[in-house]
């Protein structure tokens, strides 16, 4: 470990030479310290870094923790963690050192956040807040179980924010999505779009990354193995949300031709080349504009798939049949659209009073 002063800059270098976990020689070096102090403040923190020490600064701690999820998580993923952290946790927690964060402290940084407002004048809504916390507890938890953390402060603290899916789920009925459908057939590749997402119940990542390579006509089928996504700038296909979501789904006729004939027009594509080349911005703006004009209620991108399941119940499918289509398990579709499934309590309490009946007859 090294601390020099540059004469051409007049600010200080730290150098850190050290042996990573293979054994091999490495070295870390930062410049533009204003002053040796803080040079050697710099230098002493990657040394606490390097042998692990609960006392290390939590800004130090998150590099460790991205460093360790590095090829675990997608990079939409990490990239989206990181949002997080740079904008709602490191202000606050960065230059403290892990084993001195308390419950105490964790309350103040929630207070601050639920107080917090954005540019017009809108409080968090509380999943994103639920969400905020979740990364937070997270962290901690990995510092409990790997690094010798007594406890996650966060966990003592108690969450914010709460899930509220079910209330912000809403679905179009066949009717509204039928009269939106209607305007959108101006615009030949937002109405393709928007009619394999609502009859086939996909995720957007997913039908954005479709090539003609994923359809067979003569079996009526499209396979979902991929998904899409827009990260710094750049066209990405990650892998599916969760291995389940790798599926072939069965479509009906209808839009087998229709989605032939989409095909078909495209001028000069290769099996490999995605057949919605629009941006999730262009979708949202095409969905927006559309809801207007068929005079239907706005819902989201995501809410078709919600509206698929919904027609799925109606036409009384069962939830072990509806997760195999929409690449879930039976547990989460019991969970998510319980409320929207037909009761049978009275069905229920009818045939066990014919089952008492019997065994008084006896």
């Amino acid at each position: 470990m090294s601390v020099y002063k540059d004469t051409k800059t007049n600010t200080w270098r730290a150098v850190f030479r050290y042996t990573d976990w293979t054994g091999e020689r490495k070295q870390s070096q930062k410049r533009g310290f204003s002053t040796q102090r803080e040079a050697k403040a710099w230098e002493k923190e990657q040394l606490t870094k390097l042998q692990g020490a609960c006392n290390m600064t939590f800004g130090s701690f998150v590099e460790l923790y991205f460093e360790a999820l590095s090829g675990r998580l997608k990079l939409n993923t990490i990239n989206s963690k990181k949002h997080i952290f740079k904008t709602k946790i490191l202000p606050y927690f960065a230059d403290k050192k892990i084993n001195e964060i308390k419950a105490t402290d964790i309350i103040n940084w929630q207070n601050d956040l639920i107080n917090m407002r954005d540019g017009n004048g809108k409080p968090f809504s509380q999943t994103y807040l639920k969400t905020i916390h979740n990364q937070m507890s997270a962290i901690l938890n990995y510092a409990v179980r790997y690094y010798g953390l007594k406890e996650n402060a966060a966990r003592k603290a108690g969450a914010m924010g709460k899930k509220e899916s079910d209330k912000e789920m809403l679905i179009w009925t066949k009717e509204e999505y039928s009269k939106f459908a209607e305007i959108m057939m101006e615009e030949p590749m937002h109405y393709y779009a928007f009619e394999m997402l609502y009859w086939c119940g996909i995720r957007e990542g997913e039908m954005l990354a479709l090539t003609s390579a994923d359809f067979d006509f003569e079996k009526q089928t499209v396979r979902i193995n991929k998904s899409y996504q827009r990260i710094d700038g750049e066209d990405v296909i990650t892998d599916p949300k969760t291995q389940k979501s790798i599926r072939t789904i069965k479509m009906p006729q209808f839009l087998c031709d229709e989605m032939q004939d989409y095909i078909g027009m495209l001028y000069g594509i290769d099996e490999n080349t995605r057949i919605f080349p629009i941006s999730k911005s262009a979708l949202y703006r095409a969905m927006r504009i559309g809801s207007e004009k068929a005079g239907v209620q706005k819902i989201r991108i995501h809410d078709l798939r919600h509206s698929h399941v919904s027609l799925l119940i109606d036409l009384g499918f069962s939830a072990v049949e509806i997760a195999d289509r929409m690449g879930h398990e039976s547990i989460d579709i019991t969970y998510h659209y319980a409320h929207m499934f037909p009761s049978r309590q009275d069905e229920m309490a009818s045939r066990l009073e014919s089952e008492r009946s019997e065994i008084i007859c006896r």
